[in-house]
């Protein structure tokens, strides 16, 4: 019985601190859009990129002759 004591209170602090997390959250932002960042995955761009240029390790050729 004893231990009701100390768990009740701690335990409608804790709801309240949920509480107050949550709302904070909601009042900053955080939850004003849910769908865009998952759409943004699904809509991938598949588009090929431009091409790249081929890179070698030997000087360029200038056409001398050796």
């Amino acid at each position: 019985m004893e231990a009701l004591y100390l768990l009740i209170p701690i335990s409608t602090v804790l709801v309240f601190l949920a509480i107050w997390v949550f709302i904070r959250a909601s009042d900053s932002g955080q939850f004003d859009d849910m769908v865009g960042p998952a759409m943004r995955i699904l809509l991938d761009d598949d588009r090929p990129g431009p091409p790249e240029k081929a890179v070698s390790d030997s000087p360029p050729d200038n056409g001398a002759a050796k």
